[in-house]
């Protein structure tokens, strides 16, 4: 997430770096869910399909895999130049807000402790 709030800060703002970072930290988010009650996932990028797996130990994350999965394509739509349009810097700003609220979310039902 400090990567995506470098990305959006500079002049002028690295939405698609910015954006792929956030797919980032929503991944290993829910891979440390799951690591953490010992539940063993496919290498993957996709949100929904781990998110599924956070869902099926807590369905209180219903609302947040919702709101994270779309931030999939993130993992590799901005990999190679030239091929998507730059989303709106808004839209990076709210997977960030997203990313912040899955990270939190994974800290508060697991008890683990950020320094």
């Amino acid at each position: 997430m400090r990567g995506a709030e470098i990305h959006l800060a500079a002049d002028p703002p690295l939405v698609e770096d910015a954006l792929f970072h956030c797919q980032q930290a929503v991944e290993k988010s829910f891979k440390a869910f799951l690591t953490f009650h010992d539940e063993p996932f496919r290498k993957t990028h996709n949100l929904e399909e781990l998110g599924e797996a956070c869902l099926k130990i807590d369905p209180t994350f219903k609302g947040l895999v919702d709101e994270a999965s779309p931030l999939t394509e993130y993992a590799w739509a901005f990999r190679y130049p030239g091929q998507l349009p730059t989303p709106p810097l808004a839209e990076a700003r709210e997977a960030l807000k997203s990313s912040r609220t899955v990270f939190q979310a994974v800290l508060d039902r697991t008890g683990i402790t950020v320094a």
